[in-house]
């Protein structure tokens, strides 16, 4: 068996694809996945209905496809198959904390329910162990990201601009990039234009202005924010990085120094979490 029957399948399939391809019959000790080759989202929801409606498929093969909502649970973590639905994005992992084969086991399960997958916060071990799994996969050394892109869509309205202090924050604002850019959007970076030569800011004010929503990464003082909030109409989050000397804390001084900010349109999120930045800028750049 190549494929389902076309008009049976919810969504589209690959079948050369050992990532996509449609399973084998199921059976006793292979149950079927439902939703291998398939991304489950809100269109896949709806041809699914429509093929019952139109009596193609049984309500109770209806009920088998939608058998992992809202969770697959692998013993040692349940899978959010219903994420995507719900906001948009299939479950990130958070791979710190974890081994490279619990990394994998997670990992290849959320691909071989399509769309897209992202892996924060990984080595190149965990890398390895996905990529012997699923070739296809890769790894993003600055953000320290593992990426498998399968739909280039373009979800977002605008464009969302990365803008870093300086050099030593490009890893977080990398992985705000990586995120948004997975997320379906158009992501510009501006890197290297600190509070300490403000003209390297200025010179890129057509492009600040121009976006629907801007994500700055600044450590030391964290001054950046206020200075990128002061410029613009739109939404500025601001990622307060572990960069600096002994008084900087680890990064407190910043999100301190973020979260007084005077310049009204300045959201905090917390000390190096570019991933956090960069989902909360693309769920704005497709609603406004």
């Amino acid at each position: 068996m190549i494929g389902p029957p076309k008009d049976s399948c919810i969504g589209t399939y690959i079948s050369d694809d050992p990532v996509t391809r449609w399973p084998d019959p199921p059976s006793p000790d292979k149950p079927i996945s439902p939703y291998n080759g398939v991304s489950m989202n809100s269109q896949a929801l709806r041809h699914l209905f429509e093929q019952v409606r139109k009596k193609r498929l049984s309500p109770d093969d209806a009920v088998e496809r939608l058998r992992h909502l809202p969770f697959e649970d692998l013993g040692f973590a349940k899978l959010d198959h219903h994420r995507a639905l719900r906001q948009g994005m299939p479950e990130v992992i958070f791979a710190q904390g974890k081994t490279p084969r619990q990394v994998a086991d997670i990992f290849t399960r959320l691909a071989a329910h399509g769309g897209n997958v992202l892996a924060t916060r990984a080595t190149e071990e965990h890398y390895a162990a996905v990529a012997a799994a699923l070739p296809r996969a890769e790894y993003r050394p600055l953000p320290r990201a593992i990426v498998l892109k399968r739909d280039r869509q373009q979800h977002g309205k605008g464009v969302i601009v990365v803008v870093s202090a300086g050099t030593s924050d490009i890893p977080v604002a990398e992985e705000a990039v990586v995120t948004a850019e997975l997320m379906g959007n158009n992501v510009q970076h501006i890197y290297d234009v600190g509070v300490a030569g403000i003209h390297r800011l200025l010179a890129h004010r057509g492009a600040l202005a121009k976006a629907r929503v801007i994500v700055v990464c600044a450590g030391m003082e964290g001054a950046l924010p206020s200075v990128v909030g002061g410029l613009v109409g739109v939404p500025v989050i601001a990622v307060p990085t572990s960069v600096g000397y002994g008084a900087a804390f680890e990064g407190l001084a910043a999100l301190l120094g973020m979260m007084n900010s005077c310049a009204s349109n300045v959201s905090v999120v917390n000390i190096d979490n570019g991933f956090g930045a960069g989902y909360v800028a693309s769920l704005i750049n497709r609603r406004c």
